[in-house]
């Protein structure tokens, strides 16, 4: 299993690739910036872009992305909600499967704790991930952490399916 897992936003989109196979590999991440002083549409062209440029090549098996939470700035909820159309359509026209997961999700699966600090976050992905450094910036390692979600709610359905608790 391929994962690109997003972390949303149009100034700056965090992104990672993590391959399942005998732990978790990490294919790439990083961040897609856009110019502040960009008109609107042409942010959210240059983020199609960068989302196809990896989908063409990584081919990932599912998109993974994190669901836009109450934020008290409307002018900020709104352009995250644009950033996520985005990252939504680039995995329709490549029919990838979606999974979305609130920052309360992404933080408990990857700390065991819901309300997690960055640092605590930062810190979990390093481990998991085997990495020498924690990934910067915040929005890569976000990326990473919705990654990391994802494989373990796959392994957790797959395992009680495994166990004939669902998929019947």
């Amino acid at each position: 299993m391929i994962v690109l897992g997003i972390d949303p936003g149009t100034a700056i989109m965090g992104y990672s690739v993590l391959k399942k196979e005998r732990g978790i590999q990490v294919g790439t991440y990083g961040v897609l910036r856009t110019p502040a002083k960009m008109a609107p549409h042409l942010r959210l062209a240059k983020l199609y872009s960068g989302l196809e440029e990896l989908v063409q090549h990584y081919a990932p098996d599912c998109l993974a992305v994190e669901s836009l939470f109450f934020n008290k700035n409307v002018k900020t909820a709104l352009s995250v909600g644009e950033a996520r159309g985005v990252a939504l359509l680039v995995a329709a026209q490549h029919g990838l499967e979606v999974f979305e997961y609130t920052p309360l999700q992404v933080k408990q699966s990857v700390t065991g704790e819901g309300r997690a600090t960055k640092e605590q976050v930062g810190y979990m992905v390093k481990a998991l991930l085997k990495l020498k450094e924690v990934p910067q910036p915040d929005d890569a390692c976000d990326a990473l952490a919705v990654g990391i979600c994802h494989i373990n709610s796959a392994e957790s359905l797959a395992g009680l399916a495994r166990r004939g608790r669902i998929g019947h």
